[in-house]
């Protein structure tokens, strides 16, 4: 299997963590968005959305890392990232999807791209732009976790949510955005950031990642 992604991406970074925690060796080609990487034609060629990730394996390509995720768990069932029954499995798909589509979009590159030199947002909007979506879905986020939550996410097993939520966690970081009134969403991250497929997944830990 071959990943096309990007160091900084939260979307790679979740696609990243289902392949680690599934075990699965993989092959990574980056692509720096900084630079328009995504948009070469070759890449073009493989993802016509000139985003990343995309994954080749078995001679197709597939994009959008939920997609991807759920791949990953019908083609190699175990461990599973999903729950067996079906309701706890809607739950689950509920959690990320509050994450993957109304969390991170609303703060990634091409929309702050465009806040800044479309809308000519100062950087002091920028940052309460960002700092505004991301609170509003954790403070969601956080009452789902009290009511389904156990020592990750969902349960006390890793899963689909917690692929989702610790690259979301390092957005939040990395812009400054004050936790403090998120508990179980920040002590859910520090439980699957301390398991080693969590760790090897780390932005800083990616072959193309910028020197500290």
């Amino acid at each position: 299997m071959l990943l096309h992604d990007y160091w900084r991406s939260g979307a790679s970074y979740r696609v990243r963590l289902a392949l680690n925690l599934k075990n699965l060796v993989f092959d990574q080609m980056p692509h720096d968005l900084r630079t328009d990487a995504q948009t070469d034609p070759g890449y073009v060629a493989i993802n016509p959305q000139e985003l990343v990730p995309a994954l080749e394996a078995d001679g197709q390509v597939l994009t959008q890392s939920l997609a991807i995720i759920e791949w990953l768990e019908e083609k190699h069932p175990a461990p599973a990232l999903l729950p067996a029954d079906p309701n706890s499995r809607a739950v689950v798909r509920a959690m990320a999807s509050l994450i993957a589509c109304d969390i991170h979009p609303l703060h990634n590159l091409r929309v702050l791209t465009a806040l800044r030199h479309e809308i000519g947002a100062s950087e002091a909007q920028v940052s309460g732009w960002i700092a505004h979506w991301i609170k509003d879905g954790l403070a969601a986020l956080e009452t789902m976790i009290v009511r389904h939550g156990g020592i990750y996410a969902f349960g006390d097993t890793p899963g689909l949510v917690d692929c989702c939520l610790v690259p979301q966690l390092y957005s939040a970081e990395r812009f400054t955005v004050p936790l403090g009134a998120f508990p179980r969403v920040v002590a859910a991250g520090a439980a699957a950031r301390a398991l080693p497929a969590f760790a090897a997944a780390h932005p800083y830990r990616q072959p193309d990642a910028d020197a500290r």
